[in-house]
Formats: C-alpha cells, sequence, structure tokens
C-alpha cells in the first residue's frame, strides 16, 4: 500500500490511536486490579482475625489456646499460604498447622489496639502480607492477659492471580485490538467510498464514456463533484470554441488566399510573371503559416477532459489503405504491425493526421518497404513509422521543429512533421527521427495514455 495514500494514514492513526488506548486501558485496569485484590486479601485476612479472636482463650497454664480454627485447608497443608499466630507477651504461642515449624516475627508498633497492614517473611523465605491485631483475653485467674494475632498469606499466591489475570487481560485485549482494527478498517473503506466512485467517475470522464459526474455523494463530497461538473463543462466549451474559432478562421482565410492566387494566375497571363511570382511566394508563405497555425490551435484543443480513445489498428489501416491507392507509380511493400489494445487518446482525425504525417513524409523517401508499428508499454503509446531511404542527418532531424524542409526537389510544404511534432507534444509526447534499422528514417510519437494526468 502507497504511504501517501489516504486508506494507509488514516488507519495507521487509527491502529496507532486503538494501540494507544488499549495500553492506557489495560494499565488502568492493572493497577485497579492490583489495588482491589490487595483490598480483598487483607478483609479476607481481618475477617480471620476476626475469627481468631473470637475463638481465642487463655488455659490453667497460661498458653493460648484456639478452640475453633478458619474452615479453609490451606491452613492444614505445611507451608500452605494461608497463615494464623496468637503470641502472649511471654512468648507464648497457638499457630495454624500451615506454618508447620515457622514461628512469625512480632512487628513492632503494633501493640496498641488498631489494626495494622504490613509485611512480614514467612516458611522457606517467603514474603507475607499480614494483618496484626493486638487484644486482651481474660484468664482463668481473671486478669487480663494482652495477646497479638496476625493472619497472613503468602505475596507469591497474589503474584500468580496476578500473573492469571494479567494473561487474560492481555489476550482480551488483543482480541479487542484486533476487533476493532478490522471494525475500523472497514468503517474508513465505507467513508472513503464516495472518493473512490469520485476516482472511476473521473477515470469515465478521460476516457470518454461520460461528460460528467454521476451519483449521490455524501454532503461533504458533494461541492467538490459540483465544482468539478462545472470545470469539465468549462473545458469543453472552451475547447469546442477553440474548434469553432479554428474552423472560423480557416474559412475566412480561404476566400482571400484563393483570391490572390486568381489574381497571380490574371497578371501571369497578362504576362506580368514577376508579379505573379510574387504574389504566389506569398500565398504559398501564408498557406503554409496558415496550416501550421491552425494544427497548433487543433492541438491545442485537443486533450480536452472526455475525449475518447481511438482504436490505432482499424484507424491505421484505413490510412494505409489510402496511400497504397495514391503511391501507384512507387511500388511498395506497406507493413503494419498494431498491437490490439494500441488506443489513441484523442480523436480520430487527430491520429489520421499524425499517421498521413508520419507515412507521407516515409512515401517520400522509401525506396521499397515502409513499416509501421504501434504498441502500448507501461501506459505510453509508442508509434514508428520506418522507411528504408536514405535516411537523414542529426541537422535534418533538427529541422522539424521549425517546419523546414529537408530536400526542395521533394514535393510538400514541410510542415508534416512539424504538425505531427506540435499534436504529439500538446499531449505531453515526443516526436523523435533517429536511424531504423531498415537503413533508413524512423519517426517515433511517444503518447502518453492520460495526457493530463
Amino acid at each position: 500500500m502507497r504511504t501517501h495514500s489516504l486508506l494507509f494514514r488514516l488507519g495507521s492513526a487509527a491502529t496507532i490511536l486503538i494501540a494507544l488506548a488499549l495500553a492506557l486501558a489495560g494499565f488502568g485496569l492493572w493497577l485497579i486490579f492490583n489495588q482491589e485484590i490487595e483490598r480483598r486479601a487483607t478483609n479476607e485476612l481481618d475477617q480471620i482475625v476476626k475469627f481468631v479472636a473470637a475463638q481465642v482463650r487463655i488455659d490453667t497454664d497460661g498458653m493460648p489456646v484456639v478452640d475453633g480454627v478458619p474452615a479453609d485447608q490451606r491452613f492444614e497443608e505445611p507451608y500452605g499460604g494461608l497463615y494464623w499466630q496468637v503470641s502472649t507477651r511471654e512468648g507464648q504461642r497457638a499457630r495454624s498447622r500451615s506454618l508447620w515449624d515457622t514461628i512469625l516475627p512480632e512487628p513492632e508498633g503494633t501493640l496498641d489496639s488498631q489494626r495494622h497492614v504490613t509485611d512480614l517473611g514467612g516458611p522457606a523465605g517467603a514474603s507475607l502480607l499480614a494483618v496484626v491485631q493486638a487484644i486482651t483475653v481474660a484468664a482463668p485467674n481473671g486478669q487480663e492477659v494482652p495477646l497479638q494475632i496476625i493472619a497472613a498469606i503468602d505475596r507469591g499466591d497474589l503474584a500468580a492471580a496476578r500473573h492469571t489475570f494479567l494473561r487474560l487481560l492481555a489476550l482480551s485485549l488483543i482480541a479487542l485490538g484486533l476487533l476493532l482494527i478490522v471494525a475500523m478498517a472497514i468503517f474508513i473503506r465505507l467513508a472513503l467510498r464516495p472518493f473512490d466512485h469520485l476516482g472511476q467517475g473521473l477515470k469515465a470522464i478521460r476516457a470518454g464514456e461520460s461528460h460528467a459526474l454521476a451519483g449521490t455523494f455524501p454532503d461533504e463530497v458533494q461541492p467538490v463533484v459540483d465544482d468539478l461538473n462545472r470545470l469539465v463543462q468549462f473545458q469543453r466549451t472552451a475547447v469546442e470554441r477553440a474548434k469553432q474559432q479554428a474552423g472560423d478562421l480557416a474559412h475566412g482565410l480561404k476566400t482571400p488566399m484563393t483570391v490572390l492566387g486568381a489574381l497571380a494566375r490574371q497578371a501571369a497571363e497578362d504576362g506580368r510573371n514577376d508579379i505573379a511570382q510574387s504574389i504566389d511566394g506569398e500565398v504559398h508563405q501564408m498557406r503554409r503559416q496558415v496550416d501550421r497555425v491552425l494544427a497548433q490551435v487543433r492541438a491545442n484543443a485537443g486533450p480536452a477532459l472526455g475525449g475518447k480513445t481511438v482504436a490505432v489498428k482499424s484507424v491505421a489501416a484505413k490510412v494505409v489503405h489510402a496511400f497504397e491507392r495514391l503511391a501507384e507509380d512507387k511500388i511498395l511493400r506497406w507493413t503494419i504491425d498494431v498491437a490490439p489494445d494500441a488506443r489513441f487518446p484523442g480523436a480520430e482525425d487527430e491520429l489520421t493526421e499524425i499517421l498521413g504525417n508520419l507515412l507521407d513524409n516515409a512515401c517520400k523517401w522509401a525506396r521499397s518497404e515502409i513499416l509501421l508499428t504501434a504498441n502500448v508499454s507501461k501506459g505510453v503509446l509508442d508509434l514508428c513509422v520506418d522507411d528504408d531511404g536514405p535516411g537523414l542527418s542529426a541537422e535534418q532531424a533538427s529541422q522539424i521543429g521549425r517546419g523546414q524542409r529537408w530536400d526542395e526537389t521533394q514535393p510538400g510544404t514541410g510542415l508534416g512533421l512539424a504538425i505531427t511534432r506540435d499534436l504529439a507534444e500538446a499531449r505531453r509526447g515526443s516526436l523523435v527521427m533517429v536511424r531504423s534499422d531498415m537503413g533508413g528514417a524512423r519517426a517515433h510519437v511517444r503518447i502518453p495514455l492520460d495526457p493530463i494526468a
């Protein structure tokens, strides 16, 4: 996917934001879980302390005795992870079976009647979360005996619970993230669908299949569509006006030049050959310039939005057939090699003029053979006309742009290739004259299939 595409940018931004949001949510849930598991463990230990405090008594030997033990199997298993201990100031103790041969250390500063939450060292070096409570119990002799009750839980059990929660949380967040990314991708696709329709509509206009963007677009896109339709219509109108003006110019100049030609012939009949030749020369120059200007007008008006494409093969066959009939006094072998998918991005008369000028030039110089090829490669139409004539020098090739003739002995105005070059350049193309493999000249025209891209 291209990095400059809107889909890539929105998708990347959405993915980053989703990942960031899930990471923050996961971190927040982790903190909440840690606080909650500590709170629940502390509450559980506090209940154990209260239960032991309710069951403890002092026997006749001054030993603390707990008549009932909390109903949790971990208290019966050695190092089971849950412990309680009751001790007197004289060091006499009652302990849960789970402590086995371990005595919990008595934390300092816990002799008041307040409940204290602290950390203690436990069996086998374990770290314990403990609740410590100081109480007094009446002895058989009636004296009040101060006791310290400790209920503790192994922090390893809490760590295991955290690990399980973290694993489930990570899996849940990953699944949720993938689901959100897929949903966001579908959402972005749906949001960008009007732009896909817009692009397809513009391609249809360039291909000549439509003259306006049709369909229903969202309110945010509709103003752009309306402006584009107005622009397309304005450009089509301007092109048609330019073509009309070019035709009017040609028609307006035709009559004066015809009159001048008639005057030149009349002067020649009257024996004023110098005047006739002068008028003929000027008329000839005027025709050359008018033809060149009109060709440039047609070329500049050519690449319009909505212009149709033309199959090169059929037009090439018609043009070659016409030249075969016109060149009956010169035996030539004509070869046409045109790819089936070769299409010209313009009007048929424009392609006819390009091919006509190229074949006319080749027909003048060819000895026995002319080859016309056309193919499409990487979005570019290549038109080549080769002949087996004498070829041309670099200086002669440079004269194309100036409309000069290579050889005054050959008929014509010398503007055919110059006009062809104008037509090609108007569509961001080019005309290059090089040496042909057949020994003569090769006229190579390259025209992008999308000249307004």
